[in-house]
């Protein structure tokens, strides 16, 4: 029998512990009921910190990043190169172990991790040369090459995904189903069955206007919506007549595109197993549990919980981007981390001699716990699917956790190094993906950074918990930060505060939603209200991602690429050494704390004094919006009518927002273009908004109905605007001008029905002409209005400045300044060099926003006396 445990046994320093009798007794009596071997470690009770440990043991770093280089090389390698890749690593490896006795002790150990290295890089390479045969075997990517009609079975992989409507040209690109697939028989026209297995993608085109509707709304008819295609599960085998096209060269991991017309449901040859129905129905379960939260919770928890964003809407996924907090919006490491620490207790003690997890207060050994913890980790991986996402998820969590919570800092990066060797063998197009080597980065981090900055942080008086918070965030940033620079070209400066107040809620949301996930089944209104609770820490979630992101400094550009990520990183080894020499010195760190809160609010008073933006007597602004168009002009504090918006919501919001306009009595939409029109939830984000004026041409008919749903949605009336209409607010007003009431033959298309206005603000008259195209144009400058148009101040430039513009109309209008709003590198070389030559002829001054950023018109004076001038931005 074992001596009962005392508190001077386990090293208890505990102020608010009872006496030392006190405290004997209650051991005593603990003695028959608490094991004295440690829960997890199996060693004996002793001292509050048993395990002193050495230097991180990094043998295996090097077998799993060969493995990593080698698979990332060889997935396209040649099947010859391949083996003989292969073959010469296995001859060199079996050389070094063959000849092994014959060296000295420490020649012995450099064979062996040599040895090691090249058998790793055998292993990458039989299996990326494997995956990439599947790319070119069978008879799909010859089919594929010839771009044929087949009628083919495949069995579904992955989730079906929605993809985002995105502005192509004018037009709105409609949004597509992608279903990952193997195709396991295929028949082309004419000729026989073959089977096969080819991995490849399926994208099926819906109908244009189609609502893109949850995969758990189950009153739309097949041939309506792209819900029946979203709704299927992996499994699922499907037959479809589809067009073949090779994939994109160089790093698909498909062998082909299967184009499918989704007017018709999906053809289902056998439904999904057992396991992924099971799957289904919880995902569905807890996506029924959410529908009556706020539209933000409803959202976010099948995110946070199983990595279910269909309900995420283009404006809260920009939020979460541009806070550097998208890794909540799909399933992750912390995910499955929380979940474990649920079961085995805080990592904070690791290294203390009892847990506080639900495993050891329900009295489960450890061996048991193990089971658990593998019976959670399959669970997980099969409800959130076995996408690569979820693998390394599920990978690097468990690595993770599992070393932090045995409280062996020494073990975690063998086990880090473990976890990838055995993905990128698994699974080797991980090896070229971005969201890999990311969570390889940030887990790395967290394993070997974020503690050595924690104890300097506590060693400066930092409490505990905030200091590892502070060095978790700090250090997963500080190496994420270049691969995100990367891709998408920016900074963002607000990411670890964000991630810091995020991550308090994280853990309830992510804990709450899993049990409303595993009660939805059984106790629908259980689930309910276990939603309900999850939805506060979601909604706050939420908050963060809006408010970090509606910052004016919340971001700055960064050059894309590798040259751009290795400056970013050379710019964080800089910031690293200065910030750790002026931690010791309170005062420096203050102000730089202080002007980095400046640089991230940029109050507005200091914005203008220091960059001039916006000028203060600023009447219109040409918003830099890319290749659309969107102009403000100044109706009075805080307001302005606001002429088209653009084709992004994000750029005319951030324009709108730097102007501070709180309040827009009208919107113009001169014609429904994409360019014109896709960006109207900006404008209409957080702000008053009086009516929405369009054209009487309602082509394209997909974004007139566009704008009519976001109208009523916000219950905005709508008007239609015509000739002769005359309306003021606040010292603007304006004159319709074109088109007229009741139609003109000159009106040939979309961009001949543009809506035109003379605008007058503070004696300027600015003459605003939309899209119109020539023919358009000659009837304008023919027409009852045409001798209120001569000599105005501003010409906005009529079609992004394109070469069709009618010299009569620039003779009327004989303008002193002409903007131009075109995107940068557009593919229609707009503007047009003679259109530029012929305003400049005439003596206009000449200003585009590729070129200028945005622009704002000053001066003028109340009797047009004043200097017109420009502001660039």
């Amino acid at each position: 029998m074992t001596a009962p445990r005392t508190a001077a046994d386990t090293g208890a320093t505990d102020p608010a512990a009872p006496t030392a009798g006190a405290t004997t007794a209650v051991t005593a009596a603990a003695a028959t009921t608490r094991p004295t071997v440690h829960a997890a470690s199996g060693r004996r009770l002793g001292a509050a910190h048993p395990r002193q440990e050495g230097p991180p043991d990094l043998r295996l770093v090097p077998p799993a990043l060969a493995a990593w280089a080698t698979a990332a090389l060889t997935l396209h390698a040649p099947p010859t190169s391949v083996v003989t890749a292969v073959a010469l690593c296995l001859l060199t490896a079996g050389a070094l172990l063959a000849t092994r006795s014959r060296l000295t002790e420490r020649a012995r150990a450099t064979a062996h991790a040599t040895a090691a290295v090249l058998l790793c890089v055998a292993a990458a390479a039989g299996s990326a040369g494997l995956h990439g045969a599947d790319l070119r075997r069978g008879p799909v990517p010859a089919l594929a090459g010839e771009y044929a009609r087949v009628t083919a079975e495949a069995v579904v992989t992955a989730d079906p995904r929605l993809t985002r409507p995105r502005v192509s040209g004018n037009r709105m690109a409609p949004a597509s189903v992608l279903i990952e697939a193997d195709v396991r028989r295929v028949e082309r026209a004419g000729g026989g069955a073959q089977e096969t297995r080819a991995p490849v993608l399926l994208i099926v085109d819906t109908p244009p206007g189609a609502p893109a509707t949850p995969r758990d709304d189950r009153s739309s008819s097949p041939s309506s919506s792209p819900s029946s295609w979203l709704r299927l599960l992996p499994s699922t085998r499907l037959r479809v007549e589809a067009r073949l096209a090779p994939a994109r060269a160089g790093g698909d991991r498909f062998a082909a595109v299967l184009r499918v017309k989704g007017r018709e449901g999906p053809e289902t040859v056998s439904g999904p197993s057992g396991p992924q129905r099971l799957a289904g129905r919880l995902r569905a379960g807890l996506r029924k549990a959410t529908d009556g939260l706020p539209a933000d919770a409803r959202a976010l928890l099948p995110g946070l919980v199983v990595g279910d964003t269909a309900r995420i809407t283009p404006e809260l996924d920009e939020a979460f981007r541009e806070t550097d907090l998208t890794h909540t919006l799909a399933v992750s490491g912390a995910n499955f981390t929380i979940l474990l620490a649920l079961l085995l207790g805080p990592p904070g003690l690791a290294q203390n001699a009892e847990r506080r997890g639900l495993a050891p207060r329900l009295g489960v050994s450890l061996r048991g716990t193990a089971l658990l913890g593998a019976a959670l980790s399959l669970g997980f991986v099969v409800v959130c699917r076995p996408d690569p996402s979820v693998l390394r998820a599920a990978a690097c969590g468990s690595v993770a956790l599992l070393a932090l919570a045995t409280g062996r800092r020494r073990s975690l990066v063998p086990a880090l190094a473990t976890a990838v060797l055995l993905l990128v063998l698994y699974d080797p197009w991980l090896a070229r993906g971005y969201g890999f080597l990311l969570s390889v980065l940030a887990t790395g981090a967290l394993l070997t950074v974020a503690p050595r900055w924690s104890t300097g942080l506590r060693r400066r008086g930092v409490p505990p918990r905030l200091a590892e918070a502070l060095a978790a965030a700090g250090a997963a940033q500080a190496l994420c930060a270049p691969v995100v620079a990367v891709l998408a070209a920016r900074v963002s400066l607000v990411a670890i505060p964000c991630n810091l107040l995020a991550e308090f809620a994280l853990a309830p949301a992510t804990v709450l939603g899993f049990l409303a996930l595993a009660t939805a089944p059984v106790a629908m209104p259980a689930a309910q209200a276990l939603a309900w609770c999850a939805s506060w820490p979601a909604e706050w979630i939420a908050e963060v991602a809006r408010t970090g992101a509606a910052l004016p400094g919340a971001g700055v550009d960064w050059p894309g690429g590798w040259a751009g990520a290795a400056a970013l990183g050379a710019a964080t080894l800089v910031a690293l050494s200065v910030g750790r020499r002026l931690l010791a010195h309170p005062w420096w760190c203050g102000a730089c704390a202080l002007l980095l809160v400046l640089l991230v609010v940029q109050p507005r008073p200091l914005t203008e004094v220091i960059t001039g933006w916006p000028p203060p007597d600023w009447r219109m602004v040409m918003c830099d919006v890319g290749q659309g168009d969107a102009m403000v002009l100044a109706a009075g504090e805080g307001a302005a009518v606001v002429v088209d918006a653009g084709p992004e919501p994000a750029l005319v919001d951030r324009c709108l927002r730097s102007l501070a306009v709180t309040s827009v009595p009208l919107v113009v939409l001169t014609h429904f273009h994409a360019d014109h029109v896709a960006g109207l939830p900006g404008v209409l984000r957080g702000r008053e908004v009086g009516a929405v004026a369009t054209t009487a041409l309602e082509e394209p008919a997909d974004q007139a109905a566009f704008v009519r749903r976001l109208a009523a949605a916000r219950h905005i009336p709508l008007t239609r605007a015509a000739a002769g209409e005359a309306r003021r607010a606040g010292g603007l007003s304006w004159e319709v001008v074109w088109p007229p009431s009741g139609g003109h033959p000159a009106s040939e298309g979309p961009n001949d029905a543009s809506v035109a206005m003379l605008v007058r603000t503070a004696g300027l008259r600015l003459l605003l002409l939309g899209d119109l195209e020539p023919p358009a144009q000659r009837a304008l400058a023919g027409s009852a209005a045409a001798r209120s148009l001569t000599g105005v101040d501003v010409l906005k430039v009529a079609h992004h400045g394109s070469a069709h513009q009618d010299p009569g109309l620039l003779r009327l209008a004989d303008p002193r300044l002409a903007l131009i709003s075109t995107g940068r590198d557009n593919t229609y070389g707009h503007p047009a060099p003679g259109t530029v030559a012929a305003l400049r002829a005439r003596g206009a001054r000449v200003l585009r926003t590729d070129r200028d950023g945005a622009l704002a018109v000053t001066g003028g004076g109340e009797d047009g006396s004043g200097e017109l001038a420009v502001a660039r931005h």
